[in-house]
């Protein structure tokens, strides 16, 4: 069988020839023009005088288009319809789109846009949260808010409340293949379109609407991206329709590429957020209530912000058990790029704030964090499933205390007085009645599945989670300026899309009669491996070698109406689409040879490249060959859609994903608490893949996603100036991590149990989770930083050089 093998991504060698073919790569026919977008340079205002005539005369430019060139401008939003293609004399960030040129070539269009004279009527940007919140500039009408029980008695009786504050910078994507589309015109109107894009049925869509014919006359071809992570999944509409109506306009095929400094000036980013918090807890650290609220800079038009936002409030309890909690979420509109899909979704950003109260709460008791971490985990699933492998018992009531360096001495805590006059911050107090957990999510979805005990604990053993903390402790009591931190921390992270109907996926398989397989599905592959483990599955299905199966491109004319590849879904809803349409044309071959096999169709098998029911046999392209002489169709689509979920975005209440995916992360950091510089030392990961599908591919996934989650919440910073421009627009001025900021000693293993669901041979979604394990060096540094004083550091992120000097300052007292 195909699938659980760790076989090599199906592009490798043409990915290190460089034969991997993308859209700036296919050759384009003879008069083939070229477009470029001329921008902003102001955040917000009116446009008052528009002079291009100089753009029109410059060499090699074939037309340019305004928005006074449309009766109405198209439409970009996935969403909302809020964004139009063009400006139509309204500014609204410093990158927007105000007119296309049309030229013989990619330079001569950069070139001419840059020559439009304009005149703006500049207003004031609306930049920051306080911003935002004081002119009212929001989407929705007032916040969101999600959440159980009663927050507000529970902090009134709580032993210990803490109030805090968590500022988390946004995150470019940085694909190494930029934005890029190409439009050839067909006869009768027709349109075929080559995208970069995580969501070709989007970019059918935005097309035929902007041209104004029905979706059957576009067809969007996507062979592969150069990466994607989420930012692909809307952004590409702009592109693909500019080059649609150029191509349509002149009649010739229409290219466009973002250079990388335009893309990074107007493509959306990662949301930033603003997480203001309250927690109760016990003397132990048992969370009794917490209370979040989000403030998020969504820009200037909607996106996908509302999804993401609703996303960072689902993982706002992370892998705890709240007894009570509320989430209260501000979706602020403000003259920014539109912020949009990134890895995790907002997730990441719900996530990092529990994980805050969990550093900050340890720090106030003199906690080993992992021991508050675990105290508050959601009780252990006692039973696997009937359909998981040898039916494993998990361990359920194991609590083993890990060794702890004596925190207590260092540590001075804040007291706050109540009305009543008692401390608030630690000290002796009476027992209070703890809110009984229920193993409810505060949105009241039931966690079932829950494993994070056993693997925390395996983790913990495997890196020396306890030995090394001690060690770090006697390192700091001699070390003045390099300080060390450890962090171990976890992941539950919710796989579904939240918008329900977007949980389907169609697959189209052919067998030829000689034995060969073509397959095609509505995913797309953006590097991650999608293709080449759906293949495995095709190939597991019908019992043939990997060589039997042809993957081809994602293409809206074999498969309609697909969902992004998003969500961490890809081979979850492709892989069970490709294997019910497999079944469909297996079932139809076992029932042509099960006579000559003198066997029931239901006893027929496929494994090995043979078909055969006990002794008897034939190889898989003689069955395949009879069956076509017997005239039965060898063809079959296959569609499947998740079951169970049930979701009410609005009320906050239902069964948003199908199941959880796990993880845990052991960091380890260093500081120089002279200069602010950092390193991360070493990491340990065991994450939970289910029954993997590709090991070798998963662990790359792992791998990846840690490192770009680390470096989202350390080196990466986005940097806007008082006038709403974006000054880190090029890699000299964002600092993505590189090799070199690797951990030198990195162990990533997989947990090595099977899915409670009925996934896709067992396996579990592996895109996104992984990004989360990053969140372990934020909290490392924050150890780290406390090693240098008694006060709480509340080291904010991205956690830079300047950051962490800050934090160590607020540690000391200064």
């Amino acid at each position: 069988m195909s699938v659980a093998k760790p076989l090599p991504h199906d592009a490798a060698t043409l990915h290190v020839t460089g034969q991997a073919r993308y859209v700036d790569d296919i050759p384009v026919p003879e008069g083939c023009v070229h477009l470029a977008f001329g921008l902003s340079t102001i955040a917000r205002g009116k446009i008052t005088a528009l002079n291009i005539d100089a753009v029109r005369a410059a060499p090699g430019v074939v037309d340019v288009m305004t928005g006074g060139d449309f009766a109405v401008i198209p439409d970009c939003s996935p969403s909302a319809h809020d964004e139009p293609l063009l400006s139509d004399g309204t500014i609204h960030y410093a990158g927007q789109p105000m007119f296309v040129v049309i030229a013989d070539s990619h330079l001569a269009a950069r070139k001419a846009a840059a020559l439009a004279q304009v005149d703006y009527a500049e207003e004031t940007p609306i930049l920051s949260v306080d911003d935002a919140l004081a002119a009212g500039s929001r989407f929705e009408d007032g916040p969101r808010v999600y959440g159980k029980g009663d927050v507000e008695a529970a902090l009134a009786r709580a032993p210990n409340v803490i109030e805090g504050r968590i500022e988390v910078g946004g995150q470019e994507h940085f694909y190494l293949e930029g934005q890029s589309a190409l439009a050839l015109p067909q006869e009768g109107g027709d349109m075929i379109v080559q995208s970069s894009t995580q969501h070709p049925t989007e970019i059918q869509h935005k097309v035929a609407d902007a041209l104004g014919v029905p979706m059957h006359a576009i067809r969007v071809e996507v062979r592969r991206m150069g990466g994607g992570f989420g930012g692909k999944e809307s952004q590409g509409n702009a592109l693909a329709i500019a080059c649609a109506i150029a191509a349509s306009r002149t009649g010739r095929p229409a290219k466009m590429r973002y250079d990388r400094d335009d893309d990074f000036t107007v493509t959306g980013k990662r949301h930033d957020i603003r997480v203001d918090y309250r927690a109760g807890f016990d003397a132990e650290g048992r969370l009794v209530a917490v209370d979040f609220t989000h403030f998020l800079r969504c820009g200037w038009s909607m996106d996908l912000s509302l999804p993401v936002a609703d996303r960072a409030m689902l993982h706002a309890d992370n892998a705890y058990d709240l007894p009570a909690a509320r989430i209260t979420s501000h979706r602020l509109r403000t003259n920014h790029q539109s912020a949009t899909a990134f890895r995790g979704f907002g997730g990441p950003q719900g996530m990092v704030g529990i994980e805050r109260v969990m550093d900050h709460v340890a720090h106030v008791l003199g906690r080993d964090p992992l021991e508050v971490r675990r105290l508050n985990y959601y009780a252990e699933a006692a039973v696997a499933s009937a359909g998981a492998s040898g039916g494993d018992i998990f361990e359920t009531e194991k609590r083993k205390r890990l060794a702890t360096a004596d925190l207590a001495g260092r540590r001075a805590v804040k007291v706050k007085q109540t009305a009543g006059g008692s401390s608030r911050y630690g000290g002796a107090h009476s027992p209070v009645p703890v809110t009984a957990r229920d193993g409810l999510t505060p949105y009241g979805m039931q966690v079932e599945d829950f494993i994070l005990h056993g693997l925390t604990d395996r983790l913990a053993t495997s890196c020396d989670y306890a030995g090394r903390r001690a060690a770090i402790a006697a390192w700091n009591d001699a070390k003045p300026v390099l300080k060390r931190g450890i962090a171990l921390t976890p992941v539950k992270f919710g796989i579904s899309f939240t918008l329900t109907h977007l949980n389907q996926a169609g697959a189209l398989v052919h067998v030829y009669q000689d034995g060969s397989i073509h397959m095609n599905h509505g995913g797309t592959e953006m590097g991650q491996g999608l293709f080449q483990k759906v293949a495995q599955v095709a190939a597991s299905r019908f019992g043939v070698g990997m060589d039997r199966v042809r993957i081809t491109a994602t293409d809206t004319a074999k498969v309609p109406n697909t969902s992004a590849t998003a969500a961490s879904s890809g081979s979850d809803l492709n892989g069970m689409a490709v294997q019910i349409a497999c079944d469909t044309i297996r079932d139809r071959i076992a029932a042509v040879v099960a006579p000559e096999l003198q066997a029931d169709a239901e006893q027929v098998v496929f494994e090995g490249g043979m078909v055969r029911a006990g002794v008897a046999e034939m190889p898989f392209e003689e069955a395949v060959k009879r069956s076509y002489m017997a005239r039965v169709s060898l063809s079959a689509t296959g569609f499947y859609k998740t079951p169970g979920l049930l979701w009410d975005r609005i009320a906050g209440k239902g069964r948003p994903f199908f199941y959880f995916a796990y993880g845990a992360a052991c960091s380890e950091v260093v500081i120089d608490t002279l200069t602010g510089e950092n390193r991360i030392l070493r990491t340990d990961i065991l994450h939970d893949a289910g029954a993997s599908l590709n090991p070798a591919l998963d662990i790359g996934q792992v791998e990846g996603g840690f490192v770009q989650g680390a470096g989202w919440l350390t080196t990466e910073e986005l940097v806007w100036d008082a006038k709403g421009r974006l000054r880190t627009h090029a890699p000299s001025t964002y600092k993505i991590p590189a090799c070199s900021d690797r951990p030198p000693v990195f162990n990533v293993a997989l947990w090595d149990q099977p899915n409670r669901v009925d996934t896709i041979y067992r396996s579990k979604a592996v895109g996104e989770p992984p990004f989360m394990l990053g969140i372990s060096v934020l909290m490392a540094l924050s150890e780290a930083c406390a090693a240098c004083g008694p006060n709480y550091p509340d080291l904010q992120a991205p956690a830079t050089a300047e950051a962490v000097l800050a934090a160590v300052d607020r540690a000391r007292g200064a």
